[in-house]
């Protein structure tokens, strides 16, 4: 499976971004697919992830009713959309993909930056 991540740029505080993953390879059949994201000086953080069905989502705390993940299978894409960005938000965010929702950080794809401004 190799992945491709876009979408990322500059946005002020309360704007939103939607970024994208693109998936290829025959291994992504069936795969659980999810984003994380690291902040200049920080650990690596989870965001959120989505099954292959679509049909169980998780995300960190600080981004829920924020930040919604989503995929098409069809397009071999996964999209995460967000909301109310605030400046805590910036950071690199990477697509990964894995076989099951706890292991969806086994497969990672290159970053794309985030960055909010106040």
């Amino acid at each position: 499976v190799q992945l491709q991540a876009s979408g990322g740029g500059l946005v002020q505080a309360g704007g939103s971004l939607r970024l994208s993953c693109a998936a290829s390879g025959r291994a992504f059949s069936g795969y659980c697919m999810g984003w994380f994201r690291q902040a200049p000086g920080k650990e690596r953080e989870f965001v959120a992830a989505i099954s292959w069905s679509g049909g169980t989502v998780d995300y960190t705390d600080s981004v829920k009713g924020r930040f919604t993940i989503s995929r098409d299978n069809a397009k071999n894409t996964m999209y995460l959309q967000m909301n109310s960005l605030k400046p805590d938000d910036t950071a690199v965010y990477y697509c990964v993909a894995g076989p099951t929702i706890a292991t969806v950080g086994a497969i990672w794809g290159q970053g794309t930056q985030v960055t909010v401004s106040s």
